[in-house]
């Protein structure tokens, strides 16, 4: 339950996902949750009689009303989601609606550092919203805006507020809006690099790199090495969050 998007995800006995979805959260967190619920049961071809443990996590955790097990933070379940994908020691690189994280885990999955983006809106989904609407163009029209870039325009600042005045300027200087967008991307990308260093094996993940694959790619360029996604990268931590309750366990999970 993501402030931005909230995502379900079913899997079976197994651990296979066999149904999920995705709404914006919207102002009724509790009716959103709901109706995941039911679209990722329907695809999944089974009942909410049928379930047998289910787990929250996410910003709005505490408002799912089907939850049979204790919650759980975004952290653990994003770090459970990616290992269950990419065994081994590998960082998770999570670009969101609101935050975003650098998550590094050890060859057992154990969680050896994070660091988490919470005082600015740059560098998250939000960011690339708030362009958008500056450049007056569809959001997911940006992906393919930016790669058609010849000549990329970085952005000097990292504030939105500010970053959004750079971005008139250049539209008022006729500048092509496929090298501003590309310029935006740089700047998420910088933004969350910044954080802290990365290991070998880097992991992907969230609704920002879902829904803009040449994020991945200019990621890729500018650490000079591949980098690795889920099948479905904006349901990372809900996985996480299901193969917790496949194991039920029951304690609640405390972030420092």
């Amino acid at each position: 339950m993501g402030a931005s998007r909230t995502k379900v995800v079913v899997i079976d006995p197994r651990g296979v996902l066999i149904g999920y979805a995705v709404k914006k959260s919207g102002t009724d967190f509790t009716a959103t949750a709901a109706a995941c619920l039911d679209a990722s049961l329907e695809m999944a071809g089974v009942n909410r009689k049928d379930i047998v443990r289910a787990v929250s996590t996410g910003y709005g955790r505490a408002n799912v009303a089907f939850v049979t097990e204790a919650t759980k933070t975004e952290i653990g379940c994003l770090a459970k989601g990616c290992h269950h994908y990419f065994k081994g020691a590998i960082t998770i690189i999570d670009i969101g609606g609101q935050d975003n994280k650098i998550i590094k885990l050890g060859a057992a999955g154990n969680r050896s550092s994070f660091k988490m983006n919470r005082k600015c809106a740059a560098g998250t989904g939000a960011f690339l919203e708030e362009m958008s609407q500056r450049l007056d163009i569809p959001l997911e029209e940006m992906n393919d805006l930016a790669r058609k870039s010849e000549n990329m325009i970085k952005l000097g600042s990292y504030c939105t507020v500010f970053s959004a005045t750079e971005v008139l300027e250049s539209i008022r200087n006729g500048k092509p809006v496929s090298d501003i967008v590309k310029g935006i991307f740089y700047s998420v990308i910088k933004r969350v690099l910044e954080m802290d260093s990365l290991t070998d094996r880097v992991v992907m993940t969230g609704g920002v790199v879902a829904n803009n694959p040449y994020i991945v790619q200019m990621t890729e360029e500018m650490i000079g090495r591949r980098v690795l996604l889920p099948e479905l990268p904006q349901l990372a931590g809900a996985v996480g969050a299901a193969l917790y309750a496949l194991e039920g366990n029951e304690s609640v999970e405390e972030e420092s």
